[in-house]
């Protein structure tokens, strides 16, 4: 499946601020200067990973805006922006109030990413795309938005490109509004679902073990079916097989960024046309990774870098 070009992915990418150091906000001298979005995220990973990878998105004319393209442009991504001269680009803050516990606000409403639109996706953006990877997260930032997802699943489905969906479920993006329909619709296109335990109840709210969720959420159309568990690995459904894989230990210094880590480990493993057992193991360590470093993407490791964590020699010369 790799040579027939790029993963494609669409949706916010946002200026990042935030500290380095464990503690409350209020009390941070300074505050460091990023950017991060979950499909972004993943575009990266794909990326130092061997994989080509294309985001689709929108920022504002603004120093933050170029920050994105900049950033983006710089790690390989083949990007497709459109500038827009009205809205700015979108801003999150992390606060790490522990070092196992982080808290973001979003600073979105009416950003720039959030006025994506179906007019913003290139002609024959899916022409020669290995897949295409969605999230929830944009569907729920406005209707032009979530018709800018569902026209790609379309434009997918019509080339016959298989179709990633990562829940990624933000409750405050919803504000009260049912994402279940939403979830369910995507979820019925998707070739791979990626979903945490949580995530997943909300397409299958009336399973309880972690394999009826992931057979419930089979059913709606999905063959693979990967149920992220943090700490704990996760658990799969691939083509009614049934694997799971354990965590790759490591003492996380930042945990955010880690799903979209894993979902890059193990697309970039799937478009390559490797087994389930070498893409769930890409995917772990991938995870482990992002939870190495600051930032969202930042930690991301490059294929030569896989091996790190299983080696007993601390120093590489």
């Amino acid at each position: 499946m790799q040579d027939k070009g790029p993963v494609v992915t669409l949706g916010e990418t946002m200026a990042l601020m935030y500290s380095d150091r464990p503690g409350p906000l209020q009390h941070a001298h300074e505050l460091k200067l990023g950017i991060g979005g979950a499909e972004s995220n993943v575009a990266v990973g794909l990326c130092r990973l061997g994989t080509p990878a294309a985001w689709i998105g929108r920022v504002g004319h603004d120093s933050l805006g170029e920050r994105v393209t900049r950033e983006l442009r710089a790690e390989g991504i083949d990007v497709h922006a459109v500038v827009d001269g009205v809205a700015p680009t979108g801003v999150m803050i992390k606060e790490q109030r522990t070092t196992e516990n982080a808290h973001v606000w979003y600073y979105r409403v009416g950003s720039a990413g959030s006025r994506l639109a179906t007019t913003d996706l290139p002609r024959n953006a899916m022409a020669s795309a290995a897949l295409l990877h969605v999230t929830g997260i944009t569907p729920a930032l406005s209707d032009s938005a979530h018709a800018a997802v569902m026209t790609a699943i379309e434009q997918a489905a019509a080339r016959v490109v298989p179709v990633s969906f990562d829940v990624n479920h933000r409750t405050s993006l919803w504000r009260g509004r049912d994402a279940t329909p939403v979830y369910r619709e995507m979820a019925r296109h998707a070739t791979v679902l990626f979903a945490g335990e949580d995530e997943a109840r909300l397409i299958a709210p009336d399973e309880r073990s972690v394999p009826e969720l992931a057979e419930a959420i089979a059913a709606t159309g999905p063959s693979q079916v990967v149920i992220k568990l943090g700490a704990r690995g996760c658990y799969a459904l691939i083509d009614g097989t049934a694997y799971e894989r354990d965590a790759v230990p490591v003492q996380p210094v930042d945990t955010v960024g880690a799903g979209d880590a894993f979902v890059a480990g193990y697309l970039a493993e799937f478009v390559s046309g490797h087994d389930v057992a070498t893409r769930l193991t890409t995917a772990v360590t991938a995870g482990a990774f992002a939870c190495l470093a600051h930032g969202d993407w930042e930690g991301l490791p490059r294929r030569a870098e896989l091996a790190l964590l299983g080696r007993s020699e601390p120093v590489t010369r």
